[in-house]
């Protein structure tokens, strides 16, 4: 029997503004905790919970963990890259090379993000078509 992933946290050097970014873009609620300590609240109870903890130091290199965004339903890659480049976002190269489906994006404190193409449906479309296959 496995663990439930419960959070991730992030470090910030300003958590408020970073949690209410991130809260614009995944469209949930933004709770305080304190001054150093927010969390984007899971959509229903047992959900994942993404937090900012405040720390002194500054981000010096590419992130060893990342968050991956999907599309919604009824949305598409170009329409969500948009909103988020105009949200605050900005593309970053980590050595991803020209011919990958997601882009890397950096959040206004330069912590990586991708943002794939395919949405939860397409998804769950090309499971069952490779399932009826084999």
């Amino acid at each position: 029997m496995g663990i439930v992933l419960s959070q991730v946290v992030v470090d910030s050097h300003d958590p408020a503004s970073l949690a209410a970014w991130w809260g614009e873009v995944l469209g949930r609620e933004v709770e305080a905790d304190g001054e150093d300590e927010i969390w984007i609240l899971g959509e229903s109870t047992g959900d994942l919970e993404l937090g900012f903890i405040r720390v002194p130091e500054d981000k010096t290199v590419k992130n060893r963990l990342h968050l991956d965004l999907r599309p919604q339903d009824g949305s598409d890659q170009a329409t969500e890259l948009e909103r988020l480049i105009a949200l605050g976002a900005r593309r970053v190269d980590v050595g991803q090379g020209p011919d990958v489906t997601w882009v890397v994006l950096a959040d206004p404190e330069g912590n990586e993000f991708c943002l794939l193409r395919s949405t939860p449906a397409e998804v769950a479309a090309d499971v069952a078509a490779a399932e009826s296959l084999g």
